[in-house]
């Protein structure tokens, strides 16, 4: 990335356009997500997505260690690495937000089978992961437009409060896969 990339004049229009863009795709996520366990389809042949669940817990993973070397990176002033590594969390939580839907839409869902203290625990986990998605995702789109459209000020502003919540997401999430891995 040349060194003139950081000295471009912020794009406004194009940020404008860019929030727009992220409420409404905030809007459609959390309206598919309401409605996955309401409606269920059944697909050709058959076919089963029952083996997404560890995909979900890899993907999930992957984009917490990339996450954490974007944040290395930036610590680093190596901007074109942070980049790579926000721009390879960002697929890999959008490839993760495609096969959940997808699963949740054509596959049953698996209750948590245990009881007491592990239950307790489980069903925290559970409900912060939940809700913290919910409420990060247009945080983690608009950080994203900042840097995208040179306000950098704004991105590093956010940055600070997204990035915790996005990795707690990301780990939180594989941990819930292993607690519920004893009852798919």
């Amino acid at each position: 990335m040349p060194d003139d990339y950081l000295q471009r004049p912020p794009n406004p229009g194009q940020a404008r356009v860019l929030k727009i863009g992220a409420w409404l795709v905030t809007v459609l996520v959390l309206v598919l997500v309401a409605l996955m366990r309401k409606v269920n389809f059944d697909l050709p042949g058959g076919q089963r997505l029952d083996f997404l669940p560890p995909i979900h817990a890899a993907l999930n993973s992957l984009a917490a260690i990339f996450l954490v070397l974007a944040v290395v990176m930036i610590k680093r002033k190596n901007i074109v690495a942070h980049q790579r590594f926000i721009n390879a969390a960002m697929v890999c939580s959008a490839l993760f937000l495609l096969c959940y839907v997808a699963y949740h839409f054509t596959t049953p869902e698996t209750k948590f089978g245990g009881t007491g203290a592990i239950k307790v625990v489980y069903l925290i986990l559970l409900v912060s992961h939940i809700v913290l998605a919910a409420v990060s995702l247009p945080f983690i789109l608009l950080t994203y437009i900042y840097a995208y459209t040179n306000h950098f000020v704004d991105h590093q502003r956010m940055a600070k409060w997204v990035f915790p919540v996005w990795l707690y997401v990301a780990v939180t999430g594989p941990i819930c896969y292993l607690m519920l891995r004893p009852y798919y």
